[in-house]
Parts: structure tokens; sequence; C-alpha cells
């Protein structure tokens, strides 16, 4: 390679997390091509939940305080019974003061084209796979094939998402993805329905209701499901499942339309990987641990590792600190998200009644009790920053 090569990246996949990287690593003057199938980048999806700790990472390229400029949380919220007693309350400002930021919750379109500004200048080829042929190692450039041949970089970036072909070649000896036995339903919704803040939890699942900046409202459902199981309207199932609950949770679903309803099933890995790199490869985002989506963190864990390997990629242990700063976080991070998907989903009535009672003495005891079960999560600083 000549000398410019050495700092050349590839990045495969324009969803949030390869966006953030090539933002992140074209900041500390990285020649970056990013490469996506999809003709469309950025379409799809709902809505998600940016907490201070991926708010921090944001700051590193200059895309945080446009985020923050979306914030629409605020009020009183929490965790309610079906019928709409509260289990637990907590306020926007609770965590504000508590985190020294906010929370914000927006359209994941609107985060891709935010993180897209971030990135301007790194050139995108939509609708262009790209696969990795060689890893390299210490000496040697890893390889990838684009529909142009090969492309020899320094450091190539999988951000190819939960079903990750670089994954599955890096390390083929891995069992893989496993489904969890819950599914997921998602829409955003214009509506001058006053919403408030937070999840309700009972026999069929869990609804959760977030205002958007605007009148517009981000509503997300889990439930037990079998793996693949569809209905032939996303909409009235969710309606079968928690039209008896409280309002507004009926009105808006009556008010969406049928095709605007996403369903997901949540799928994990069958074991942890052994790292998250090999040779020049490294994986970042779904594609290293994909996690249930029960602690909001999916997206901001994707923006934590692109900083973190911007950071540490051209250090003296490189993508081994990479590995060592990330899979530690990242792997205690998806089994609490697990452990909490089992909670809200407990199947079995004198465990969902002993849990309820439990969350509403804890949250009488003490009002900071949601937010206290964050700590260790949003309570994270980048490494270019010393903690407040």
């Amino acid at each position: 390679m000549t000398p410019t090569d050495r700092r050349r990246a590839i990045v495969i996949g324009a969803g949030l997390g390869g966006l953030a990287v090539a933002a992140a690593l074209h900041r500390r003057g990285w020649t970056v091509g990013l490469y996506e199938k999809s003709a469309v980048p950025g379409a799809g999806g709902a809505g998600l939940a940016i907490a201070p700790n991926a708010l921090r990472a944001l700051d590193t390229f200059g895309a945080g305080d446009t985020v923050r400029s979306l914030a629409a949380l605020s009020g009183d919220g929490g965790l309610r019974r079906p019928d709409g007693r509260f289990l637990v309350r907590t306020s926007a400002e609770a965590v504000r003061a508590r985190f020294t930021d906010q929370m914000v919750v927006l359209e994941r379109s609107r985060l891709a084209g935010i993180l897209r500004d971030a990135a301007s200048d790194v050139p995108l080829h939509a609708g262009t796979a790209a696969t990795v042929i060689e890893t390299g190692d210490g000496r040697r450039p890893a390889v990838v094939h684009t529909a142009t041949g090969a492309e020899e970089a320094e450091l190539v970036v999988a951000a190819d998402g939960i079903g990750s072909a670089a994954r599955a070649a890096m390390f083929p000896e891995h069992p893989g993805l496993t489904s969890t036995g819950w599914t997921t339903w998602r829409f955003v919704i214009d509506s001058a329905v006053p919403v408030q803040p937070g999840e309700t939890w009972g026999a069929a699942g869990l609804v959760g209701l977030v205002p958007l900046a605007g009148t517009r409202t981000y509503v997300y459902a889990a439930a037990n499901a079998p793996r693949g199981g569809r209905a032939v309207d996303e909409r009235a199932e969710l309606l079968r499942r928690f039209g008896s609950w409280h309002a507004p949770i009926p009105q808006l679903v009556e008010s969406v339309a049928a095709t605007e309803v996403l369903r997901n099933d949540i799928a994990e890995l069958a074991a942890p990987l052994p790292a998250f790199h090999r040779g020049r490869v490294v994986l970042l985002g779904d594609a290293a641990h994909p996690m249930g989506p029960f602690l909001g963190q999916g997206a901001c864990q994707a923006i934590e590792d692109a900083v973190v390997l911007a950071h540490v990629v051209e250090s003296e242990r490189g993508l081994d600190a990479y590995t060592a700063a990330r899979q530690p976080r990242t792997s205690d991070i998806v089994r609490r998200s697990h452990r909490m998907g089992a909670l809200a989903l407990l199947r079995i009535p004198l465990l969902r009644a002993l849990r309820d009672t439990a969350l509403s003495v804890a949250g009488h005891a003490s009002p900071d009790t949601a937010i206290r079960q964050l700590i260790s999560v949003v309570d994270w600083w980048p490494p270019t920053e010393a903690p407040r």
C-alpha cells in the first residue's frame, strides 16, 4: 500500500453504526469508503432512544446538539399496569438532573439523516454490496470485493447488521443467532392525543408510548410469540392483545394504518463472539452484539462502538484495544436487556403479581428506582473525554 492507503478504511453497511463510524473515522483523518447494499440507505424503522451515553459519543464528531434539539420528553411518566395505575414513576427532569444530559427519542430516519450529514464528505456507494474476502494481518491489508472488483484497506468495519455475513465469514465455527421467543411491533403516528411517556406491563406483553418532536408519538410493543409468527393484520393483532388497556393505547393503535405497523422477532447470539475483530476487520453494532430493545441501547451501543474504534485503532494495541473496550460492556448490556425482557414478559400469573408488588414497593420507597437501574449503562463517557 502507498502511504495514503495506510489510513484507508472501508465500512460495510450504511445503517446507524456504519454512518457513525464513517463520520468518526473521517474526523480523525481517515479516507473512508462506505458501501450499502440497499439502494435507499436509511429507509425503514420507526423510533429509537438516544441516551446521554450516546449523546456524548455523538458530540465527538459534532452531531450531539443536533439530536438534542429534537428532544421532546418532559413531565412525569413511568411504568404502569394495564389499568393505568403506576408501579414506578420517573420524569425526564430527573433523568436530566442525574446524568447532566437528556434522553432523546426520535425517528430512526431522522437520526440516519443527521449521521449522514455528519459523514457528508464520505462517498456513499448505495446499492453496492461489499464482501470481505481477506481479513489481512499486521503486514497485509484486508481485501473487500465490490461490484468494481477487489479493494484493499488498512481497516474494514463490518456494520452489516444482525444477519452479518462478515461475522459468519470471520467466525465460521460460531453457532450464530438464536430466537428469544419474543416479538416486537413498532410504529410512529401523528396524533394530537396527549401522551405520558413510559411503559405498561401486563399479561399480554408490554406497550411503550413516547412523545416525539411536534405532534408525533412513537408506539412500541412486545410479547411472547413463536418465531416467524405473523398476523394477516398486525394492527388488528395489537388491538386483540392491548385493546382493553388504559388510554391512549387503544386510541393510538386504532388510528394507525395497518401498513405502518412494523413487526420483528428478537434474536440474540447463541454465544458471545470470541472477539470483535479478526485481522484488520472489525464488527460493529448488531453485527457484533445484537440485543433486545428493553434497555433502549441498541443504537446507543453502535454509536459508542464507532467512537471507541476511531479512538483506539491507531493506538499501540490497535484492534485488540477495541475488543477489550467494547466486548465486556456490550456483553453486559446484552445480558441486562435480556433479563429486563424476561421480567417484562413473564408468562406465569403468580410471578407477574409478585413482580408488580415488588416494583410498586420499590417505587414508593425510592422515587429514583427506575433511574438507578440505568446508572451503570448511561454513565459512560467517550475515551476522549473525562467524566464531569
